[in-house]
């Protein structure tokens, strides 16, 4: 099949977090399996200069220009995602986001883009899979077109993120004949919203995972949109994300310095060790190393990590390593801790690739105390470098985490309910005792390497969803 995949980000082009790993898994594994991918993106002044036989184009009726973005050698061959970056002019800054209405006129002509993309390359989708609240307005504009149009798939990865602007924005960014075809609930009084108005107009609306996809049919995740969602009824999808283990696991993770597999697992801890010297912690191999990477906002529940800390730093042996920027607050007392407690604590503020893949690999349990999440990556990434997870029971967690059964030797990690500092303290203390159990250490272990979440087994569903759609 041919499918457009529109989106604000794509790894390792431009990428800030779990959406572009998501969209360049997904569209990686589509194109492996023999379909037509392309993949259109705001061309950003920080993307890689065009493909060498590149050459600009132009939509038919030249209110939009194009370029094919080189991959430089990510690309897998002949079977791999064509990436196109529509020119944004003076919207085209450095960042992917700016945080305030010039991001409504980034997207709102990366969705009016789509169309004319497909009509200058002559190629047209038997789907357009849209992305979050940036390429939500594209089922609006397919609408607008008064023609029969492919159909749209909208996929939710954070509905807490709605692009919520002052609705001249439709009127100063080219898109004042978007505004007959918005739904009344989405062009509010002085507001618009683009996630709303993409779900009432998309064909099928997906989430990133099954109890993301009840969650927020609810007031408790539903961020105002439940009651659509609820509405939309069957064609409201939860489809689990995938993992990349080309890029993601202890076999081929370019950025750590031992490989390792389940059955020899002393590169690991070399590299616990490395990792420990290197930040100026002092654990020993035998006393637990505990992991974060994250962003630092309250969906986190970092917060929770650091209300915990100096409890945990007092009852157990456990050091704790920590990556991620966001929340002054949290951030700050982050830095409090680990200041004053030099070799028990690491706190790393902002992101960096390869501390990310050596934590993920040298710790020995890691945590994920969401108060909601989507789906969530990290937790995924941690069972295959062999690293226990302990997380709360919601949206994606609860789909990839099960609670470990020591009498049984089944699940995979530690599963806490409450989000709270009770609850993220029983966590970490359970998953702590397993530690000490070198029988149910070892169990855990196995279990957590061998799950596999790969997007070659996760595609199958899309594919299916796209087969559907494209029969009408």
């Amino acid at each position: 099949m041919k499918v457009l995949m529109v989106c604000s980000e794509l790894a390792p082009l431009a990428k800030t977090g779990g959406l572009a790993d998501a969209v360049t898994g997904l569209s990686n594994a589509l194109a492996e399996h023999g379909h037509d991918v392309r993949v259109l993106l705001p061309r950003y002044s920080r993307l890689p200069p065009p493909a060498p036989s590149s050459k600009p184009l132009r939509s038919p009726a030249g209110d939009h220009t194009f370029v094919e973005i080189g991959l430089d050698g990510a690309a897998r061959g002949a079977r791999a995602p064509r990436v196109y970056a529509v020119d944004l002019g003076a919207l085209g800054s450095d960042g992917i986001y700016s945080g305030d209405q010039r991001d409504a006129g980034r997207f709102l002509k990366l969705s009016l883009a789509a169309v004319p993309l497909c009509a200058a390359l002559g190629w047209t989708p038997d789907v357009i899979h849209c992305h979050d609240w940036h390429a939500a307005p594209v089922p609006v504009a397919l609408a607008a077109l008064g023609r029969p149009a492919p159909p749209a798939v909208l996929t939710l990865h954070n509905i807490g993120y709605q692009g919520i602007f002052a609705s001249g924005v439709l009127d100063l960014y080219g898109a004042a004949a978007l505004r007959p075809f918005l739904a009344s609930d989405a062009l509010s009084g002085a507001d618009v919203n683009f996630l709303r108005a993409g779900l009432r107009a998309a064909d099928v609306v997906t989430t990133v995972s099954p109890t993301y996809a009840a969650e927020i049919r609810t007031p408790a995740y539903g961020m105002g949109l439940e009651g659509v969602l609820a509405e939309r009824g069957d064609d409201v999808i939860g489809i689990l994300n995938g993992v990349d283990y080309d890029t993601w696991g202890p076999r081929v993770d370019p950025f750590i310095e031992g490989h390792y597999g389940v059955d020899d697992l002393a590169p690991k801890y070399r590299m616990k060790e490395a990792l420990s010297a290197r930040l100026g912690l002092a654990p020993g191999r035998e006393a637990p190393l505990v992991g974060v990477v994250s962003r630092i906002v309250p969906q986190k529940g970092i917060d929770l990590v650091a209300a915990v800390l100096p409890t945990l730093l007092d009852e157990t042996r456990a050091s704790f390593v920590l990556l991620g920027s966001g929340d002054a607050a949290t951030v700050a007392e982050l830095r409090r801790i680990a200041a004053e407690q030099p070799r028990r604590v690491s706190f790393t503020e902002g992101y960096d690739e390869g501390l990310a893949h050596r934590i993920f690999a040298g710790s020995d349990l890691f945590l994920v105390p969401s108060r909601y999440e989507p789906c969530g990556l990290t937790q995924m990434y941690a069972l295959r470098y062999g690293t226990i997870p302990v997380v709360r029971a919601t949206g994606g967690l609860a789909d990839t985490i099960e609670h470990f059964d020591p009498a049984t030797g089944t699940g995979n990690g530690s599963v806490f309910r409450d989000a709270d500092p009770g609850g993220l303290l029983w966590g970490v203390r359970t998953a702590l005792g397993w530690f000490d159990d070198l029988g149910a250490r070892s169990q855990l272990i196995r279990n957590g390497m061998a799950a596999d979440f790969s997007w070659r087994k996760q595609v199958e569903p899309y594919e299916d969803l796209y087969r559907e759609l494209a029969k009408g």
